[in-house]
């Protein structure tokens, strides 16, 4: 789209009301409210669903590459907020083992079929947290700060054409529009330093809406413990650390999932206590759930466009939704009445070295909700502010973390074994209670258990390889782009029928060990 088309766009966007936009909004959650009453947002059986983002690089070089906008069409992709961003979206299926089947074959052929594609271009879709290693003739500093005004309105010269996120650079609610990170600064005129980062997002649809606060529970209590599991992202591209930033220091002083500081600080504002990307207090009601969402600080508010979709019902509410942005977040919607559901997005993984890595995050999380649910887990009553103080720990120290946990006995430890063991023993038990056999459920949570077993995680995998180089003589730079090459070669081998496991040594154990 050319920049002034763009532009007139955003000034669109920037015209619209602010107050008249929360009004709708407000009448639309009480919709919202009066058709759960009804029932309507229920479901016979829980549903899952998953969200699947890729970032493109060159076959031979590994430098981020752009994804052509006809491509993204032909591989059937969507666009997401950078140029080289491409995202997936699964069909959802039934929690059960044909769902689960359904879902990991959907993301396989899906894939399988875009590499084909993208192939032919001399590019490669990555599956990961971070890129580090920018487009060839570019820093990463310039390709993500780049941008032009166009009619006095900030257009990121590589961002896709999304109008709303370029309306967060022309807006009054500001975003931070920088990161915060050990030995990193980085300000920028719009959000384009979000599109650094990468994720998966497995989504839960409980069977009765007034249920959700309950899952939801569980849900906020298991974020640290499996992002733990799922850390991926030690290091930012080389130039955009200090000058005068040591190596040692970088290895000593960084944290295992850069991806959560760098959503929060590009999206949040500056010098406020997070208020839009933020670890999420519990709800005690459902209503609470959609008024929490309806409350939050609109960033954009934006035209709307309605149809005879059920969903257009509350179109001001979905879209104002579009930037609630919590780890773990109530979702409420359905283009039709019978497929209205109320759902629980799990934002906090980034996205993993192969696929089947990927689906075992699904599959734990849709068992540890289904089996703590129903079984009543005492983690529920887990202190909010120690299940917060456990999600960061895990951010800043992968399955080093000290994390806190409540066992089904009621007995609270700290050990890692005693945490794991729990863990992974409710995501078999809920995979189970869904029609899943002892060895189909231990099949999709071996991956995990590999990692709880061994600590080791993709980021620990990444330093040790930097660390290697280093003592080998490389520079910071080489030994981080050396990595990376490494992790992309690795996942060309693995990424639709391997496992992270097998990058380790680990992945011809694999049924021996499981219990």
């Amino acid at each position: 789209m050319p920049e002034s088309d763009l532009a007139v766009q955003v000034e669109d966007v920037l015209s619209v009301d602010p107050d008249e936009f929360q009004s709708q909004v407000e009448a639309e959650a009480d919709v919202i409210v009066e058709e759960i009453d009804d029932g309507t947002f229920d479901n016979p059986q829980a549903i899952i669903g998953f969200e699947y983002e890729f970032y493109a690089v060159d076959d031979e070089t590994t430098a981020l590459k752009r994804v052509p906008r006809r491509l993204l069409e032909l591989i059937g992709f969507e666009k997401e907020l950078g140029l080289h961003n491409a995202e997936m979206s699964t069909s959802p299926q039934p929690l059960n083992q044909h769902g689960l089947a359904a879902q990991e074959a959907e993301v396989k052929a899906r894939l399988s079929a875009a590499e084909e594609r993208t192939g032919a271009e001399g590019m490669r879709l990555v599956s990961d947290a971070m890129w580090t290693i920018p487009p060839e003739g570019e820093t990463a500093r310039e390709y993500l700060t780049d941008s032009v005004a166009d009619r006095g309105i900030r257009i990121a010269s590589n961002m896709s054409d999304s109008v709303r996120y370029h309306a967060m650079a022309n807006s009054d609610a500001q975003a931070g529009m920088k990161l915060e990170a050990p030995h990193i600064d980085l300000e920028a005129d719009t959000v384009m330093p979000e599109s650094l980062i990468t994720s998966i997002q497995p989504h839960y649809q409980v069977p009765h809406a007034r249920d959700l606060p309950t899952y939801f529970q569980y849900a906020i209590r298991i974020a640290g413990p499996l992002l733990a599991l799922g850390v991926n992202s030690p290091f930012f591209p080389p130039d955009l650390y200090a000058d005068d930033a040591d190596p040692e220091e970088i290895l000593a002083d960084g944290w295992d999932e850069h991806r959560i500081s760098v959503f929060e600080t590009v999206l949040n504002r500056d010098g406020d206590d997070a208020d839009k990307v933020r670890f999420p207090r519990d709800v005690a009601s459902v209503e609470e759930a959609v008024e929490r969402i309806a409350a939050d600080r609109t960033i954009v508010p934006m035209p709307v466009e309605t149809s005879d979709r059920f969903d257009d019902e509350f179109a001001h509410f979905r879209l104002k939704h579009g930037t609630y942005w919590r780890w773990v977040r109530p979702v409420f919607g359905g283009a039709t009445r019978s497929d209205a559901n109320a759902r629980i997005e799990f934002r906090p993984i980034a996205a993993q070295p192969t696929v089947r890595d990927s689906i075992a995050f699904q599959a734990a999380f849709a068992g540890l909700v289904e089996s703590m649910f129903r079984r009543e887990h005492p983690v529920r009553h887990l202190d909010w502010v120690v299940a917060k103080d456990n999600f960061y720990d895990a951010m800043r120290e992968g399955l080093d973390a000290d994390l806190y946990w409540i066992t089904n006995a009621g007995e609270e430890t700290t050990d890692h074994e005693a945490v794991y063991e729990d863990i992974f023993a409710h995501a078999k038990d809920g995979l189970q209670s869904r029609g899943l056999s002892d060895e189909q459920a231990a099949k999709y949570l071996y991956p995990l258990r590999q990692r709880a077993r061994h600590r080791l995680t993709p980021a620990s995998w990444k330093r040790e390889r930097v660390r290697d180089r280093l003592d080998g003589g490389e520079s910071f730079e080489e030994a981080v782009y050396g990595m990376q090459r490494e992790y992309v070669e690795q996942q060309a081998e693995t990424l639709i029928d391997g496992t992270f496991a097998d990058w380790v040594g680990r992945g011809d154990t694999e049924m021996k060990r499981e219990e």
